[in-house]
């Protein structure tokens, strides 16, 4: 069956894989879309430490179960799902504690295994999230917009918070999302703006791009001059990993997701003086993906955050051209 594959940094390919029955506690899934997400196009530019190669990517998931393996009953078949791709071995100190999505050994689809950008996927049903009422393109945005949501938890944002957004891709969305559904001010800031436009459009209070002259005033301007109480770093690079910590007020709340993909040199006087509580953010729970699917449920126009739809045969194509203009993009589904 048709498969992506990474082979390399820079080096991405269509192909072909055996079609594998489901085993024991799995199903068979026909994919009809698959995200392109932030961790494909890292692995494509080599900039990915927990991937082999060659890899098949993808793991922001839209299919129907077609068939199941032992254990699973056939009630199941044409149901359609999304996944929690993550894996978890049950035994480490997170899973002991109930916060599996950060298990030690966690395994992400297309990250440390193969990935679903397939015709056909095998996954655990224990794995599955049922989402009747969405349409095949909005399962695909199930995963990324849940680690925003996560992310929000991990801040502990609420009604009485002003949270800064950093990044206002599909994770940062999330975020945004997430910040206003729980009645937060929000103000999402990048340096794209027709991120910034999606940003207002799903919600955001505020608004501010990045590369103003006059950011940092704006930002005490729509703070009272104390600073968000909590600052969400969505973007993963220096300049917003900084900026997170240096314009949280005192006392703040600041949740990194992004990886930096370098060692990042912060004044640390400032974790002290401000007494901040900085809290990293990885993937999502079970409740996360739940509540995105609510959202979604609730929300006709999501679609917008999609920004195009390609055949595998584009693949190769499409992910050169993000690579080399990775803002102009918000989210990407291969259809299969």
């Amino acid at each position: 069956m048709k498969s992506i594959f990474i082979n390399e940094p820079g080096n991405a390919t269509i192909g072909s894989i055996v079609d594998k029955q489901p085993e024991q506690g799995e199903v068979k899934i026909k994919i009809h879309y698959v995200g392109i997400c932030g961790s494909d196009l890292s692995t494509y530019m080599g900039k990915n430490p927990m991937v082999q190669y060659p890899r098949i990517p993808g793991h922001e998931i839209s299919g129907v179960i077609v068939e199941t393996g032992e254990g699973v009953s056939e009630e199941y078949i044409g149901k359609q799902v999304t996944c929690m791709p993550y894996t978890n071995c049950g035994q480490c100190y997170p899973c002991r504690t109930g916060r599996t999505n950060a298990c030690k050994y966690n395994e992400t689809l297309g990250v440390q295994r193969d990935g679903a950008m397939t015709e056909f996927h095998n996954v655990p049903f224990s794995k599955l999230l049922f989402a009747e009422g969405l349409s095949k393109k909005k399962l695909a945005l199930v995963e990324p917009l849940s680690v925003g949501f996560h992310a929000v938890a991990r801040g502990e944002v609420t009604d009485n918070d002003t949270v800064m957004v950093l990044g206002c891709g599909m994770i940062g969305a999330g975020a945004i999302i997430r910040s206003v559904l729980r009645g937060a001010k929000v103000i999402a800031v990048d340096i794209d703006q027709r991120k910034l436009e999606i940003a207002k459009s799903i919600g955001s209070t505020h608004i501010v791009n990045a590369m103003d002259n006059d950011f940092e005033s704006q930002i005490l301007r729509l703070t009272d001059n104390f600073g968000p109480s909590v600052t969400i770093e969505a973007a993963g690079n220096n300049n917003t990993y900084q900026t997170a910590i240096a314009q949280v007020a005192f006392t703040g709340r600041v949740v990194f997701i992004g990886y930096a993909g370098k060692e990042i040199a912060f004044p640390t006087h400032l974790f002290v003086q401000k007494e901040l509580d900085m809290k990293g953010s990885r993937n999502a729970t079970q409740s996360d993906f739940e509540a995105v699917i609510n959202y979604l449920r609730k929300n006709d126009d999501s679609e917008k955050l999609i920004t195009k739809i390609i055949e595998p045969e584009e693949f190769p194509k499409e992910i050169k051209e993000w690579s080399e203009n990775s803002g102009a993009i918000m989210k990407i589904l291969v259809k299969f």
